[in-house]
């Protein structure tokens, strides 16, 4: 079955339905402090399509998966708080740096997945700063979110507009083992403060599901490199191992076929591959940061409920502000060749 990756709203929650899917601190230190992390997550690192949760167990095949980095923003606690991310934990202790450093601790223990939380949301805000968001652009989402970690039994995760926070899910392969579901999730986050309340109508949401995709795609490119030992386009390659069979394991793809509107089936998740599809065609034409810098700044021009049309329309307003008639049309061109315009 094909898990959904949320974001709740307020007015959703009150019909009893899931639409589609904080005090600043300072780095600490010159040197930053180190801590263990996937790099995104271990099929994608590792190219290895048969590795399994098993009940969160380590073992040798994930020791190739591991990656050493240096956390930045924190805020000098010792604690996984920092300038954009809190992370909350209740099934373990909290994590704490020790003389420097957080241990380098693996999947089997709790606050590996608290780091892999902080790790990945912190390089997506960064990696929007890298595109000029808070220089040369307006800032995005420069914010401090709650990141609720493995607090939530069921397979799934989901952003909250009505609390401003993420919740990351621990059925199946623990969520925040995968960068791509963090990432995903804090897509929702970067929407809603873009716009607050994003994504009230089918394709509004379906938009939102779509956007968090592709910045999960371009945020663990963006860091750890392309090309990848598995495909780019698919998404969440190490969650989606617990509800998909297909080789490879995949949560949604970035580069599907789907039309508007004949392909519409009323679900955020489903519809979103039609918006997805585009940007990745968008990025691939435009390149990364030109791409990304146009599909972001677009998002300050949505409305809550905004169309495919509408949101269309403003993207390739935003692709020629950025990169002129050439960009523009290229994005022009994604879109109508979907029928979204």
């Amino acid at each position: 079955m094909r898990t959904p990756r949320c974001r709740m709203t307020a007015a959703f929650l009150a019909l009893g339905t899931v639409t589609a899917l904080i005090q600043p601190g300072v780095a600490q230190g010159a040197a930053g402090v180190t801590a263990t992390v996937f790099y995104p997550n271990p099929v994608q690192s590792t190219g290895d399509e048969s590795l399994t949760d098993n009940k969160d167990r380590d073992g040798a095949a994930f020791a190739a998966a591991y990656h050493t980095v240096t956390l930045t923003d924190l805020d000098g606690s010792g604690t996984l708080t920092g300038r954009y991310v809190r992370v909350k934990s209740e099934t373990g202790n909290a994590a704490q740096a020790v003389n420097g450093a957080f241990p380098a601790w693996h999947r089997d223990v709790d606050q590996f997945e608290q780091v892999m939380g902080y790790y990945w949301v912190t390089t997506a805000q960064q990696y929007i700063q890298s595109l000029g968001f808070g220089s040369r652009l307006r800032p995005v989402n420069q914010r401090q979110i709650e990141l609720r970690i493995n607090q939530y039994g069921g397979d799934n995760s989901f952003f909250r507009d009505d609390k401003a926070n993420i919740t990351l899910g621990k059925g199946g392969v623990d969520d925040a083992e995968d960068a791509e579901v963090i990432v995903h999730e804090y897509g929702h986050s970067v929407q809603d403060g873009q716009v607050p309340g994003f994504g009230t109508t089918l394709e509004s949401g379906a938009i939102g599901e779509a956007f968090g995709d592709y910045l999960a795609v371009a945020v663990s490119s963006w860091k750890t490199g392309v090309p990848t030992k598995t495909p780019e386009a698919c998404v969440a390659d190490w969650d989606s191992v617990s509800y998909t069979s297909a080789v490879p394991h995949c949560l949604r793809r970035l580069d599907g076929t789907k039309h508007y509107p004949e392909d519409v089936i009323g679900e955020v998740h489903a519809d979103g591959e039609i918006w997805s599809s585009a940007l990745y065609e968008i990025r691939a034409k435009l390149g990364d940061k030109l791409a990304s810098t146009a599909i972001i700044d677009a998002q300050f021009d949505f409305a809550k409920d905004t169309t495919f049309r509408a949101a269309a329309e403003a993207t390739v307003a935003a692709a020629q502000r950025h990169g002129g008639s050439t960009a523009a049309a290229a994005a022009r061109a994604a879109f109508t060749s979907r029928g979204l315009l």
